[in-house]
Protein backbone atom coordinates (compact mmCIF):
# COMPACT_ATOMS: atom_id res chain seq x y z
CA UNK A 1 0.00 0.00 0.00
CA UNK A 2 1.32 3.66 -0.97
CA UNK A 3 1.49 5.61 2.04
CA UNK A 4 0.99 9.21 2.11
CA UNK A 5 3.35 12.06 3.73
CA UNK A 6 1.65 15.58 4.63
CA UNK A 7 3.80 18.21 4.18
CA UNK A 8 4.13 18.72 8.06
CA UNK A 9 5.63 14.87 8.10
CA UNK A 10 7.98 15.88 5.46
CA UNK A 11 9.20 18.82 7.25
CA UNK A 12 9.67 16.83 10.58
CA UNK A 13 11.35 13.63 8.60
CA UNK A 14 13.95 16.32 7.09
CA UNK A 15 14.58 18.11 10.56
CA UNK A 16 15.06 14.93 12.01
CA UNK A 17 17.79 13.65 9.19
CA UNK A 18 19.73 16.85 9.61
CA UNK A 19 19.56 16.29 13.28
CA UNK A 20 21.16 12.86 12.67
CA UNK A 21 23.81 14.11 10.00
CA UNK A 22 26.26 14.85 12.47
CA UNK A 23 28.94 12.12 12.52
CA UNK A 24 32.29 12.59 14.82
CA UNK A 25 34.49 10.56 12.65
CA UNK A 26 33.57 12.30 9.17
CA UNK A 27 34.03 15.64 10.87
CA UNK A 28 37.71 14.96 12.29
CA UNK A 29 38.41 13.64 9.05
CA UNK A 30 37.05 17.00 7.67
CA UNK A 31 38.84 19.12 10.03
CA UNK A 32 42.35 16.93 10.05
CA UNK A 33 41.52 16.57 13.25
CA UNK A 34 42.36 12.97 15.68
CA UNK A 35 40.98 12.96 19.19
CA UNK A 36 41.31 10.16 21.52
CA UNK A 37 38.12 8.90 21.31
CA UNK A 38 36.78 8.36 17.63
CA UNK A 39 33.97 8.11 18.54
CA UNK A 40 33.78 11.25 21.01
CA UNK A 41 30.11 12.72 21.40
CA UNK A 42 29.18 16.12 18.96
CA UNK A 43 29.49 18.40 21.60
CA UNK A 44 33.28 16.95 22.63
CA UNK A 45 34.38 17.17 19.26
CA UNK A 46 32.95 20.46 18.62
CA UNK A 47 34.69 21.71 22.06
CA UNK A 48 38.27 20.52 21.08
CA UNK A 49 37.67 22.13 17.64
CA UNK A 50 36.95 25.37 18.66
CA UNK A 51 39.72 25.24 21.33
CA UNK A 52 41.89 24.61 18.87
CA UNK A 53 40.29 27.68 16.79
CA UNK A 54 39.97 29.99 19.83
CA UNK A 55 43.66 29.55 21.04
CA UNK A 56 45.03 30.69 17.59
CA UNK A 57 43.85 34.29 19.11
CA UNK A 58 42.65 33.98 22.64
CA UNK A 59 42.96 32.33 25.93
CA UNK A 60 40.23 31.42 28.40
CA UNK A 61 40.72 32.02 31.99
CA UNK A 62 40.14 29.49 34.53
CA UNK A 63 39.52 29.01 37.89
CA UNK A 64 39.67 25.95 40.66
CA UNK A 65 36.82 25.06 42.06
CA UNK A 66 35.88 28.45 41.30
CA UNK A 67 32.15 28.49 42.23
CA UNK A 68 32.30 25.98 45.41
CA UNK A 69 33.98 28.27 47.88
CA UNK A 70 35.75 31.65 47.97
CA UNK A 71 37.85 33.89 50.23
CA UNK A 72 35.29 34.02 53.60
CA UNK A 73 32.12 31.76 51.88
CA UNK A 74 31.34 28.52 51.34
CA UNK A 75 28.62 26.88 48.78
CA UNK A 76 27.03 30.27 48.48
CA UNK A 77 24.54 30.35 45.23
CA UNK A 78 25.57 31.75 41.78
CA UNK A 79 29.13 33.21 43.62
CA UNK A 80 32.82 33.37 42.41
CA UNK A 81 35.21 35.40 43.78
CA UNK A 82 36.38 36.04 40.01
CA UNK A 83 32.50 37.38 39.61
CA UNK A 84 32.65 39.27 42.39
CA UNK A 85 35.89 41.38 41.02
CA UNK A 86 34.33 41.36 36.81
CA UNK A 87 31.20 40.81 37.06
CA UNK A 88 31.52 37.42 34.70
CA UNK A 89 32.16 34.17 35.82
CA UNK A 90 35.82 32.54 34.67
CA UNK A 91 35.53 30.89 31.15
CA UNK A 92 37.17 27.56 33.01
CA UNK A 93 36.48 26.00 35.77
CA UNK A 94 38.96 23.12 37.77
CA UNK A 95 37.71 19.99 39.77
CA UNK A 96 39.23 17.09 41.37
CA UNK A 97 38.44 13.41 41.41
CA UNK A 98 39.73 13.08 44.25
CA UNK A 99 36.91 14.14 45.82
CA UNK A 100 35.25 11.07 45.05
CA UNK A 101 37.27 9.01 47.29
CA UNK A 102 37.53 11.79 50.19
CA UNK A 103 33.95 11.75 50.19
CA UNK A 104 32.60 8.18 49.50
CA UNK A 105 29.82 7.93 50.95
CA UNK A 106 27.70 11.01 49.04
CA UNK A 107 25.69 9.85 45.98
CA UNK A 108 27.16 11.07 42.79
CA UNK A 109 24.05 12.88 42.20
CA UNK A 110 24.03 14.67 45.47
CA UNK A 111 26.75 16.10 45.44
CA UNK A 112 28.10 20.11 45.24
CA UNK A 113 30.44 19.67 42.28
CA UNK A 114 27.87 17.59 39.87
CA UNK A 115 25.45 20.84 40.33
CA UNK A 116 28.52 23.17 39.71
CA UNK A 117 29.59 21.35 36.20
CA UNK A 118 25.97 21.52 35.19
CA UNK A 119 25.37 25.35 35.83
CA UNK A 120 29.30 26.03 34.15
CA UNK A 121 28.22 23.63 31.36
CA UNK A 122 24.77 25.88 31.01
CA UNK A 123 26.28 28.72 31.00
CA UNK A 124 28.75 28.00 28.42
CA UNK A 125 31.78 27.07 30.51
CA UNK A 126 34.56 24.38 29.95
CA UNK A 127 34.87 21.66 33.05
CA UNK A 128 38.30 20.33 33.42
CA UNK A 129 39.09 17.70 36.11
CA UNK A 130 42.46 16.31 37.76
CA UNK A 131 42.98 13.70 39.86
CA UNK A 132 44.58 13.52 43.07
CA UNK A 133 43.93 10.06 43.88
CA UNK A 134 44.84 7.94 47.03
CA UNK A 135 47.46 5.77 46.66
CA UNK A 136 46.05 2.67 45.26
CA UNK A 137 48.38 0.10 47.36
CA UNK A 138 48.10 1.94 50.76
CA UNK A 139 44.41 3.70 50.53
CA UNK A 140 46.73 7.09 51.89
CA UNK A 141 47.42 10.08 50.60
CA UNK A 142 48.36 11.29 47.46
CA UNK A 143 51.33 12.54 48.68
CA UNK A 144 51.88 8.83 49.80
CA UNK A 145 54.95 7.54 47.81
CA UNK A 146 54.48 4.09 48.54
CA UNK A 147 55.57 2.51 44.62
CA UNK A 148 52.31 1.47 43.43
CA UNK A 149 52.23 2.24 39.63
CA UNK A 150 54.06 -1.25 38.55
CA UNK A 151 51.54 -3.14 41.13
CA UNK A 152 48.70 -1.40 39.54
CA UNK A 153 49.00 -2.46 35.91
CA UNK A 154 47.59 -5.31 34.30
CA UNK A 155 49.05 -8.62 35.97
CA UNK A 156 49.88 -6.67 39.40
CA UNK A 157 48.49 -7.57 42.40
CA UNK A 158 46.84 -4.17 42.70
CA UNK A 159 45.44 -3.88 39.72
CA UNK A 160 41.69 -4.98 40.15
CA UNK A 161 41.49 -2.34 42.56
CA UNK A 162 42.56 0.25 40.39
CA UNK A 163 39.80 -0.52 37.82
CA UNK A 164 37.42 -0.09 40.98
CA UNK A 165 39.09 3.67 41.42
CA UNK A 166 38.31 4.47 37.71
CA UNK A 167 34.70 2.86 38.38
CA UNK A 168 34.53 5.33 40.84
CA UNK A 169 35.48 8.43 38.15
CA UNK A 170 32.91 6.72 35.32
CA UNK A 171 30.00 6.23 37.38
CA UNK A 172 30.11 10.23 38.69
CA UNK A 173 31.30 10.99 34.80
CA UNK A 174 27.74 8.90 33.61
CA UNK A 175 25.60 10.98 36.02
CA UNK A 176 26.64 14.30 34.56
CA UNK A 177 24.28 15.23 32.10
CA UNK A 178 22.73 18.53 30.77
CA UNK A 179 18.99 19.05 30.78
CA UNK A 180 18.22 17.09 27.41
CA UNK A 181 20.20 13.68 28.96
CA UNK A 182 23.35 14.57 26.91
CA UNK A 183 26.70 14.09 28.69
CA UNK A 184 28.55 17.08 29.48
CA UNK A 185 32.04 17.14 28.00
CA UNK A 186 34.77 17.03 30.31
CA UNK A 187 38.80 17.46 30.19
CA UNK A 188 41.06 15.06 32.22
CA UNK A 189 44.18 15.28 33.49
CA UNK A 190 45.50 12.66 35.08
CA UNK A 191 48.38 12.01 37.09
CA UNK A 192 49.47 15.75 36.62
CA UNK A 193 53.20 17.13 37.49
CA UNK A 194 54.31 13.78 36.60
CA UNK A 195 58.21 14.76 36.44
CA UNK A 196 58.07 15.65 40.29
CA UNK A 197 58.28 13.46 42.98
CA UNK A 198 55.87 14.64 45.29
CA UNK A 199 52.99 12.69 44.18
CA UNK A 200 52.84 8.24 44.34
CA UNK A 201 52.66 8.51 40.31
CA UNK A 202 56.15 11.11 40.07
CA UNK A 203 59.24 10.12 38.42
CA UNK A 204 61.13 8.30 41.00
CA UNK A 205 58.44 5.61 41.35
CA UNK A 206 57.75 4.50 37.80
CA UNK A 207 59.96 4.04 35.28
CA UNK A 208 58.61 5.84 31.97
CA UNK A 209 57.93 3.07 30.57
CA UNK A 210 55.49 2.22 33.67
CA UNK A 211 53.85 5.62 33.48
CA UNK A 212 53.02 5.40 29.67
CA UNK A 213 51.71 2.13 30.50
CA UNK A 214 49.97 3.53 33.19
CA UNK A 215 48.77 6.08 31.26
CA UNK A 216 46.96 4.01 28.11
CA UNK A 217 45.83 1.33 30.67
CA UNK A 218 43.36 4.34 32.20
CA UNK A 219 42.67 5.88 28.52
CA UNK A 220 41.69 2.08 27.35
CA UNK A 221 39.60 1.12 30.57
CA UNK A 222 37.16 4.78 30.21
CA UNK A 223 37.02 4.91 27.15
CA UNK A 224 36.50 1.27 25.58
CA UNK A 225 35.45 -0.85 29.23
CA UNK A 226 32.72 1.83 30.24
CA UNK A 227 32.33 3.71 27.28
CA UNK A 228 32.42 7.49 27.84
CA UNK A 229 32.58 9.07 24.94
CA UNK A 230 32.58 12.56 26.25
CA UNK A 231 36.11 13.14 27.88
CA UNK A 232 39.00 14.69 26.12
CA UNK A 233 42.55 13.92 27.61
CA UNK A 234 45.23 16.33 28.76
CA UNK A 235 49.24 15.65 29.56
CA UNK A 236 50.61 17.75 31.99
CA UNK A 237 54.04 17.70 33.68
CA UNK A 238 55.50 20.56 35.94
CA UNK A 239 58.13 22.86 35.05
CA UNK A 240 61.40 20.40 35.25
CA UNK A 241 61.94 20.62 31.05
CA UNK A 242 63.73 22.53 28.44
CA UNK A 243 63.73 20.92 25.37
CA UNK A 244 61.02 18.93 23.21
CA UNK A 245 62.79 16.16 24.65
CA UNK A 246 62.66 16.08 28.04
CA UNK A 247 58.83 17.34 27.76
CA UNK A 248 57.84 14.03 26.07
CA UNK A 249 60.09 11.60 28.23
CA UNK A 250 56.99 9.94 29.29
CA UNK A 251 54.53 11.08 26.11
CA UNK A 252 52.29 8.10 25.63
CA UNK A 253 51.38 8.56 22.36
CA UNK A 254 49.57 11.25 20.04
CA UNK A 255 46.31 8.41 20.16
CA UNK A 256 46.29 8.75 23.95
CA UNK A 257 46.42 12.71 24.55
CA UNK A 258 44.11 15.65 23.11
CA UNK A 259 45.76 18.34 25.01
CA UNK A 260 49.10 19.09 25.78
CA UNK A 261 49.31 21.39 29.05
CA UNK A 262 51.98 22.31 31.65
CA UNK A 263 51.81 23.19 35.34
CA UNK A 264 53.89 25.99 36.59
CA UNK A 265 54.37 28.19 39.99
CA UNK A 266 57.54 27.78 41.32
CA UNK A 267 59.16 29.40 38.41
CA UNK A 268 57.44 33.10 39.38
CA UNK A 269 59.49 32.89 42.60
CA UNK A 270 62.51 34.62 43.10
CA UNK A 271 64.52 30.86 42.84
CA UNK A 272 62.51 29.44 39.74
CA UNK A 273 63.76 30.01 36.19
CA UNK A 274 61.75 33.65 35.57
CA UNK A 275 59.26 35.12 33.49
CA UNK A 276 61.34 34.11 30.14
CA UNK A 277 61.87 31.01 31.18
CA UNK A 278 58.20 30.35 31.62
CA UNK A 279 57.82 31.66 28.11
CA UNK A 280 60.28 28.99 26.45
CA UNK A 281 58.37 26.35 28.26
CA UNK A 282 54.87 27.52 26.92
CA UNK A 283 56.38 28.13 23.27
CA UNK A 284 58.03 24.44 23.58
CA UNK A 285 54.30 23.68 24.43
CA UNK A 286 52.76 24.94 21.82
CA UNK A 287 55.26 23.95 19.02
CA UNK A 288 54.66 20.35 20.40
CA UNK A 289 50.84 20.70 19.64
CA UNK A 290 51.17 22.60 16.70
CA UNK A 291 53.63 19.99 14.82
CA UNK A 292 51.12 17.34 16.51
CA UNK A 293 48.04 19.47 15.67
CA UNK A 294 46.78 18.56 19.12
CA UNK A 295 45.56 22.14 21.61
CA UNK A 296 48.14 23.54 24.25
CA UNK A 297 47.65 24.53 27.42
CA UNK A 298 48.28 26.63 30.95
CA UNK A 299 47.05 24.10 32.79
CA UNK A 300 48.04 25.20 36.06
CA UNK A 301 49.41 28.07 37.35
CA UNK A 302 49.70 30.83 40.21
CA UNK A 303 50.96 32.75 42.55
CA UNK A 304 49.86 32.03 46.27
CA UNK A 305 48.46 35.02 47.91
CA UNK A 306 49.19 36.98 44.74
CA UNK A 307 51.87 39.00 46.82
CA UNK A 308 52.42 41.30 43.89
CA UNK A 309 49.35 43.52 43.37
CA UNK A 310 50.76 44.04 39.72
CA UNK A 311 51.53 40.68 38.48
CA UNK A 312 48.57 39.94 36.34
CA UNK A 313 49.47 41.63 33.39
CA UNK A 314 53.21 42.26 34.51
CA UNK A 315 54.00 38.76 35.21
CA UNK A 316 51.19 36.45 34.07
CA UNK A 317 50.20 37.81 30.94
CA UNK A 318 53.81 38.78 29.85
CA UNK A 319 53.89 34.70 29.73
CA UNK A 320 51.76 34.32 27.39
CA UNK A 321 51.39 37.21 25.10
CA UNK A 322 53.52 36.36 22.40
CA UNK A 323 52.71 35.40 19.04
CA UNK A 324 54.83 32.02 19.83
CA UNK A 325 52.69 31.09 22.74
CA UNK A 326 48.93 29.82 21.71
CA UNK A 327 47.48 28.27 24.21
CA UNK A 328 43.36 27.61 24.63
CA UNK A 329 43.48 28.20 28.36
CA UNK A 330 45.16 28.79 31.66
CA UNK A 331 44.01 28.11 35.10
CA UNK A 332 44.83 29.34 38.53
CA UNK A 333 44.26 27.57 41.33
CA UNK A 334 41.53 28.05 44.19
CA UNK A 335 40.84 30.40 46.65
CA UNK A 336 40.31 28.65 50.16
CA UNK A 337 41.28 31.39 52.33
CA UNK A 338 43.32 34.90 52.23
CA UNK A 339 46.40 33.12 52.76
CA UNK A 340 45.87 30.54 50.62
CA UNK A 341 44.37 31.64 47.45
CA UNK A 342 45.49 32.28 43.46
CA UNK A 343 42.90 34.53 42.70
CA UNK A 344 41.65 37.92 43.66
CA UNK A 345 38.66 38.71 45.87
CA UNK A 346 36.66 41.79 46.17
CA UNK A 347 39.17 44.30 48.15
CA UNK A 348 42.19 42.06 46.96
CA UNK A 349 45.53 44.74 46.29
CA UNK A 350 45.55 43.07 42.90
CA UNK A 351 41.81 43.27 42.32
CA UNK A 352 42.16 46.16 39.73
CA UNK A 353 45.59 44.95 37.75
CA UNK A 354 43.27 41.85 37.43
CA UNK A 355 40.51 43.64 35.43
CA UNK A 356 43.27 45.35 33.46
CA UNK A 357 44.31 41.43 32.78
CA UNK A 358 40.98 40.47 31.80
CA UNK A 359 40.24 43.36 29.48
CA UNK A 360 44.05 42.13 27.71
CA UNK A 361 43.27 41.24 23.67
CA UNK A 362 43.85 37.19 24.81
CA UNK A 363 41.98 36.58 28.03
CA UNK A 364 38.29 35.47 27.63
CA UNK A 365 36.11 35.16 30.47
CA UNK A 366 32.82 32.92 30.62
CA UNK A 367 30.61 36.29 29.25
CA UNK A 368 33.11 36.53 26.51
CA UNK A 369 33.12 33.09 24.93
CA UNK A 370 31.24 32.11 21.87
CA UNK A 371 29.32 28.78 21.77
CA UNK A 372 31.77 25.74 22.14
CA UNK A 373 29.36 23.54 21.74
CA UNK A 374 27.10 23.29 19.14
CA UNK A 375 29.10 24.38 16.20
CA UNK A 376 32.45 25.26 14.90
CA UNK A 377 33.15 28.65 15.09
CA UNK A 378 33.95 30.99 11.76
CA UNK A 379 36.03 33.65 11.54
CA UNK A 380 33.16 36.15 11.79
CA UNK A 381 32.49 34.77 15.42
CA UNK A 382 36.46 35.73 16.25
CA UNK A 383 35.93 38.91 14.59
CA UNK A 384 33.03 39.84 17.35
CA UNK A 385 34.63 38.65 19.88
CA UNK A 386 37.84 40.93 19.35
CA UNK A 387 35.75 44.10 18.46
CA UNK A 388 33.93 43.22 21.93
CA UNK A 389 36.84 43.39 23.79
CA UNK A 390 38.02 46.53 22.18
CA UNK A 391 34.85 48.15 23.14
CA UNK A 392 35.13 46.66 26.33
CA UNK A 393 38.64 48.04 26.93
CA UNK A 394 37.61 51.54 25.66
CA UNK A 395 34.79 51.24 28.00
CA UNK A 396 36.91 50.52 30.99
CA UNK A 397 39.46 53.55 29.84
CA UNK A 398 36.73 55.96 30.24
CA UNK A 399 35.29 54.61 33.39
CA UNK A 400 38.15 53.64 35.39
CA UNK A 401 41.72 55.86 35.89
CA UNK A 402 43.72 52.38 36.98
CA UNK A 403 43.24 51.77 32.71
CA UNK A 404 45.17 55.20 31.68
CA UNK A 405 48.44 54.01 33.93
Amino acid sequence: MMRKYSLFSIIIITINACMAEFNTVEFLKKNNLKLVDTNATKETAVLYYNLKILSNTNTIFGHHDATAYGVGWNGEEDRADVKDVTSSYPGLYGWDFGILAWKSKVKNEDRLISRLVRKAYSRGGVNTFCWHAPNPVTDKSFYDTTIAVPKILPGGGYYLKYLRMLDQIADFVETLKDSTGKPIPLIFRPFHEFDGSWFWWGKNFCSSNEFKRLWRTTVEYLRDKRGLRNILYAYSPDRNFYTEEEYLERYPGDEYVDILGIDDYYDFMPDGDGIQWIQKKLAIVTSIAKRKNKIAAFTETGLEGIVDSSWWTEKLYKTIEGDSIKIAYLMVWRNANKNHHYAPYKGHPSEDDFVKFTLTKKILLEKDLPDLYSEPIKEDIINQINLKQKIELLKAVLTYPIMVH
